[in-house]
């Protein structure tokens, strides 16, 4: 998938303070249908309803 977000191991914990660190395992949990939006408003109504069930 050309969306998927390249996770690599960093020594040390300095790794913890990037953010695509931080983010990477969360971006792969979006749906496909999220990321594949057709617009930024559609994007962003579906990532809220995403997270909204995460909490």
């Amino acid at each position: 998938n050309e969306h998927k977000l390249k996770h690599r191991r960093l020594p040390l914990n300095i790794r913890n303070h990037f953010f695509t660190e931080k983010v990477t395992k969360h971006w792969h949990r979006v749906p496909r249908e999220v990321v594949e939006s057709v617009s930024l408003e559609i994007f962003k109504s579906c990532l809220d309803m995403v997270m909204g069930n995460l909490l």
